[in-house]
Parts: C-alpha cells; structure tokens; sequence
C-alpha cells in the first residue's frame, strides 16, 4: 500500500473521530456546561482529516504513487468525512440551543448521494462501463457543503446556518440534476460511456 493510500485511510478513520467528539460536545451543551475543549479538539479533527485531502493527492502525483486502489478510496473517504460532518452537525447543537444544520440540508445531500450511487448501479447492471471523475458542478457543491459545515463549527456570525444551507442545497440539487442527466445519456448510448461523478 502507498504512502498516498494510507494518507486517505487514516482520513477515514479520522471521520468517525470527529463524530464521536461532536456528539461528546453537543451532550455537554444539552447539559447546559458546554466543553468548550471539545469543540475544538472535533474542529482540528475535522481540518486536518480535510486537509489531508489536498495532501494525499500531492503524494500521489509526487511521487508517482497513483494507483487504481487510490483512485477508488479517495473519494469514498471524502464522501465518508461530509457525510459525517453534514449528518452530526444536523443532529447535535453545537454550543447554542438549536445552533445546527437544519435536518432538511442533511436529507437533501444524503438524497443526492443516493441518486448518484443507484445512477451508477443502474450503468453497470445494464453492462455500462462507468469511471468516476470529478466535475466542476460536484466541486462546487463540496464546497458549498463545506462551507456551511464551517458556519456551524465557527460560529463567527450570529446568522443561522440555514443561510449557507440554502444556497449549499442549490448547488448540491443542481449536481444532482446533472448527474441524472449524464447518467440518462449514458444508458441511451450505443456506446459504453463515463459517467463524470466523484464530488
């Protein structure tokens, strides 16, 4: 296994880290003394798991360590860290009663998700070759996803996170759309085809 590999792994393994210190934090604010330490300790998680990303992508290209196992479990372990910040930050307060992600964003980027994987169950039932890319809508909406992530966990405003979350859900309907899209065209060429997706 490369250097580059095992960047991405432990970023999966960080995912599940930062769950169990938000859920901590968020039970120590239901219980009116908010640990101050574990929200911190859950946001530098969550930013080195993030910047891991850039980081294990570098060493790949580096030192020629790409690889098809790599091009496989790094966006499963960026999907595995969104989907457990977006997820636990739509179910924990973080510091003020109702200070979270509303639940109707978490079930909009899980939805979007869905679609996307059963599109690409679909290809390969119906004997499609589909490679996964990114694409710049995908991008676009990780970033999106992200930032609202990071209105909850900084608290830098007194704005509620439904703001970001509503501009976020545009981009993430809007990837979605396109995917469907692609995917459509896909199963009505004669042709094997490629699905752009991974974001």
């Amino acid at each position: 296994m490369t250097l580059a590999s095992k960047i991405t792994i432990g970023r999966m393994l960080l995912a599940p880290v930062f769950t169990l210190l938000a859920v901590a934090y968020g039970r120590s604010t239901a219980a009116g003394a908010p640990d101050e330490s574990l929200r911190w300790w859950a946001l530098g998680i969550f930013v080195l798991a993030a910047g891991s990303d850039g980081v294990d992508g570098w060493v790949a290209r580096h030192y020629d360590q790409i690889s098809k196992f790599g091009a496989f479990i790094d966006p499963l372990a960026d999907k595995l860290l969104l989907l457990a910040g977006v997820i636990t930050l739509s179910l924990v307060d973080w510091g003020v009663p109702g200070w979270r992600l509303p639940l109707w964003f978490a079930i909009i980027v899980v939805l979007r998700d869905c679609i996307i994987l059963g599109g690409i169950r679909v290809l390969h039932s119906r004997g499609k070759r589909v490679r996964i890319q990114p694409h710049w809508s995908g991008k676009w909406t990780t970033a999106a996803q992200m930032f609202a992530l990071g209105w909850v966990m900084l608290r830098v405003t007194d704005l509620p996170p439904a703001w970001p979350c509503v501009i976020a859900a545009v981009f993430t309907a809007w990837s979605a759309f396109h995917y469907v899209q692609r995917g459509w065209t896909i199963l009505r060429a004669p042709e094997t085809d490629y699905l752009a997706g991974g974001s």
